[in-house]
C-alpha cells in the first residue's frame, strides 16, 4: 500500500530544495538525540529534464515510491539499512528559477521556437545544476540535520534527460557523488548536438556552437576524461553507475552515449549496469523507475 509523503522545503542559500523523508528522520524542535545505531542517511538528487520543474509527477513519484519501497521491504522482509532522503529542487530556468523561459527552447524549423543559442542554454544549465548539487552536498548536512542529528555518508543523484545530462557531469566533477542513475542522457554532447544539428539541417558551428563553447566542452565533458582507463585519472572509478536509456529515444539517442558507456571503466569497487529498453523513446517509463528504485537507490543506497 503506497503512503503519500509530503515533502518539507528548506531554502539552502537561495536556493529551494523540497525533502521527501519517512516521519521521524528529519529532527523537529524537541525531538531526543538519534542514537549512533540509527545515524546513517543516504541522499538522493532526483532532478527533472528540461521544460520540467520539481513538481513533475515522475519525479515526485520516484521520490514517494523509493521511500514507500524501503517501508515495504523492512516490513516484508525485515531488511533494514541506511535511512533515506530524496531531494528534489528546480534546474536553472526552470520552474520558480526561470529567468526566460525561451531558453529552454531548442532548434526548430518553426521561427517563433527556434532558439539559435540551444546549445550555450543547454549546456550552462547542466553545468550549472551540477554545481548546484554540489553546493548543495557542502551545505545539506548543516540544514537538515543542525544538531548532528544523523550523518549523511552516502550522496546519489537521479536525473532525467536534461538531469541526466547533469548527473553525468556531477559524477565526473564530485567525489562524493558515488550513485548515479542518468536516465535517458548523454555523457557525449558534441556527438549528441551534431545529431540533433543534422537533424535539423543547421552546422555545429558558430552562431550555433560558438568556439569558446566548443572549447569549454572538450575541457569539461565526461567523454573528454580518461572514463577507459582503469588508472587513478579516471573520475568514474569507484562509482556505482545504472544507466536507462530507450533504444528508440529520438532525442538523445543511445548511439550518441554508446561509445561511451561501453568503454567506461569504473573498476573493481564500482558497478557499471545498462538497460537499453526495446520500444522506449525519450521517457522516464515507470519500469525504468521502478529499476532506478530497486536496483539502483535500494540495492546500492539504502540496503547496502
Amino acid at each position: 500500500m503506497s503512503t503519500s509523503i509530503a515533502p518539507k522545503d528548506f531554502n539552502v542559500g537561495g536556493i529551494r530544495v523540497h525533502v521527501y523523508a519517512r516521519p521521524g528522520v528529519l529532527p523537529s524542535p524537541g525531538d531526543a538525540p538519534v542514537t549512533p545505531a540509527g545515524s546513517s542517511v543516504s541522499v538522493l538528487f532526483a532532478l527533472h529534464g528540461r521544460m520540467g520543474d520539481s513538481s513533475n509527477e515522475d519525479i515526485v513519484a520516484t521520490a514517494v515510491e523509493a521511500l514507500n519501497f524501503v517501508s515495504a521491504q523492512e516490513k516484508e522482509a525485515g531488511e533494514a539499512g541506511r535511512e533515506l532522503i530524496v531531494v528534489t529542487f528546480d534546474h536553472r530556468n526552470h520552474g520558480e528559477r526561470t529567468v526566460d523561459s525561451f531558453g529552454n527552447q531548442g532548434w526548430s524549423k518553426a521561427a517563433e521556437k527556434h532558439n539559435e543559442r540551444h546549445a550555450v542554454d543547454m549546456y550552462a544549465i547542466q553545468t550549472g545544476t551540477a554545481k548546484d548539487v554540489s553546493f548543495l552536498i557542502d551545505f545539506l548536512p548543516a540544514y537538515l540535520f543542525p544538531s548532528d542529528e544523523r550523518t549523511i555518508t552516502t550522496w546519489g543523484m537521479l536525473g532525467v534527460s536534461l538531469g541526466g545530462h547533469a548527473t553525468w557531469l556531477t559524477l565526473k566533477n564530485d567525489p562524493r557523488l558515488t550513485v548515479g542513475i542518468p536516465v535517458i542522457g548523454c555523457p557525449d554532447y558534441l556527438t549528441l548536438l551534431e545529431l540533433r544539428a543534422d537533424k535539423h539541417g543547421l552546422s555545429l558551428a558558430p552562431p550555433y556552437m560558438p568556439a569558446s563553447l566548443r572549447a569549454y566542452i572538450k575541457a569539461h565533458d565526461p567523454v573528454t576524461t580518461d572514463y577507459a582507463s582503469t588508472s587513478a585519472s579516471n573520475p568514474f572509478g569507484g562509482k556505482r553507475i545504472l544507466v536507462l536509456s530507450g533504444a528508440e529515444d529520438p532525442l538523445v539517442q543511445w548511439t550518441a552515449s554508446a561509445t561511451f558507456i561501453e568503454g567506461l571503466q569504473v573498476g573493481p569497487s564500482g558497478l557499471k549496469e545498462v538497460k537499453v529498453l526495446e520500444g522506449v523513446k525519450h521517457e522516464y517509463t515507470p519500469q525504468m523507475r521502478e529499476t532506478a528504485i530497486q536496483f539502483g537507490i535500494w540495492e546500492e543506497m539504502v540496503r547496502k
